[in-house]
């Protein structure tokens, strides 16, 4: 590839992005099968047909040829915890001893500033050999746990979304704010929240391990700085939902807990909700808030199948979260792939076409970040994925036999895994390469 003037970079392969949910849509994609990519600066200036877009090149810009190969957006996780990295594949027999058996042991190891720098490069490195180029990121209680995440990812340059964890009840000492304190999360926000391309998660881990001290407060730093995220989990598996009921004996459901302390708005993004019900899905419609679907967690852990027909109905915003360490993969290409076992095991049907769209712009749309990410919009960042349909025996068997779009991207789904990612790039700059 050349050195291009004027900051211009083009990339010519199969273009797939998308404007609309295929859900609501039948016309929810753009697909150029001769397409090209032309980046200026970091972001889209153009994405279309080679034929009618290669005349507009400047002089001397030679496209880097991917013919062969499926450029899509960059890939975008909203769902997962860095400092689990090295627990991953962890046995146990649920949630909340899997909590206390390895979970609590390995975050006690980020108060070491070195730990967690480490951990970070070799996150964000495996995050970027997925095709991964966005997530929304639980850190530790432990401030220099956020500090060295951000670090990392500002020296690459990725549009990253971190927090520090808040916990101030049922759980160890050693990783316990003071009681109803939200710890230094404003001074991380004033620092952090929009510096470059990081920005800020205001964290409850979940509703049983922060008092409503705690969860008062969270809910006051989320109206003072309404522009950043919200994460944290709700209604992952029965014996929570249980405790949670004790724990809030007032609340209609372990959702409405959150929606008490302020926590439920655009923005806001709430792992698994395998067990909301209709009310709850309309609660999550009506305050923007979105859902992180979680399959290969859920189903390593036993917690249950999310129900995709029942959250379309009330049109909450959806998205797809690996969730490492309960979840077995960095790769969304795997996680497409259970997130389509557990609609089928629930009666559902996921398009591969909807997959795509809930790793790409769907998430994006949860985000809030439409137009900055998820879609080759001009103007949008260049964050993009370059995808081999022959980057293994099988699929490039299966692919030399397709009869439609929809193949592709299901074999993709269904076949890929991180092997199926030639090349991922951040904001115009190759981050990524297949050796």
């Amino acid at each position: 590839m050349s050195t291009a003037p004027d900051n211009v970079q083009a990339y010519r392969a199969s273009l797939l992005h998308f404007h609309a949910d295929p859900a609501f849509c039948h016309d929810a994609h753009a697909w150029h099968e001769d397409g090209l990519l032309v980046v200026q600066d970091g972001r889209v200036r153009a994405a279309g047909d080679h034929a009618a877009l290669a005349h507009t090149l400047p002089a001397g810009v030679i496209p880097h040829d991917y013919r062969g190969h499926v450029i899509t957006p960059g890939f975008i996780d909203t769902h997962l915890h860095f400092p689990q990295t090295d627990m991953i594949a962890s046995p146990s027999e649920g949630l909340l001893p899997w909590l206390e058996t390895y979970t609590f042991p390995t975050e006690r190891r980020f108060d070491d500033p070195a730990h967690a720098r480490a951990t970070a490069e070799f996150f964000l490195d495996e995050l970027l050999r997925c095709g991964t180029t966005t997530a929304v990121v639980y850190c530790t209680v432990h401030p220099q746990s956020v500090e060295a995440f951000f670090e990392a990812s500002e020296a690459r340059n990725l549009r990253m979304v971190a927090g520090k964890v808040l916990m101030d009840r049922h759980c160890p000492d050693f990783l316990r704010d003071l009681e109803g304190s939200v710890g230094s999360s404003a001074d991380l926000i004033e620092k952090w929240h929009k510096r470059g391309r990081q920005l800020y998660a205001i964290t409850p881990r979940f509703a049983p391990t922060s008092t409503d001290a705690q969860l008062r407060a969270t809910g006051e730093l989320a109206k003072a700085y309404p522009d950043t995220f919200i994460q944290t989990h709700v209604s992952e598996n029965r014996d929570e939902c249980k405790w949670v009921g004790e724990l809030h004996p007032q609340a209609r459901s372990y959702l409405d807990v959150y929606e008490r302390f302020g926590l439920m708005r655009p923005r806001a993004l709430f792992g698994h909700c395998i067990w909301l019900d209709d009310e709850d899905f309309a609660r999550m419609a009506a305050t923007g808030s979105a859902a992180a679907v979680c399959p290969t967690s859920n189903l390593f852990l036993g917690s249950g199948l999310f129900d995709f027909d029942r959250a379309d109905a009330s049109r909450t915003l959806l998205s797809l979260g690996t969730d490492v360490g309960a979840g077995t993969s960095f790769s969304m290409l795997q996680t497409m792939n259970e997130a389509y076992k557990v609609a089928r095991l629930k009666g559902s049907y996921l398009k591969a076409e909807r997959m795509f769209y809930l790793a790409t712009l769907g998430a994006a749309r949860a985000m809030g970040l439409e137009g900055t990410i998820g879609s080759f919009a001009p103007g949008a960042e260049a964050d993009f994925v370059v995808l081999d349909p022959k980057s293994t025996p099988l699929l490039a068997r299966r692919t030399a036999q397709l009869e439609s779009l929809e193949e592709l991207l299901f074999a993709l789904a269904l076949l890929g895994d991180d092997r199926a990612i030639k090349a991922t790039y951040s904001a115009g700059k190759q981050v990524h390469v297949r050796a």
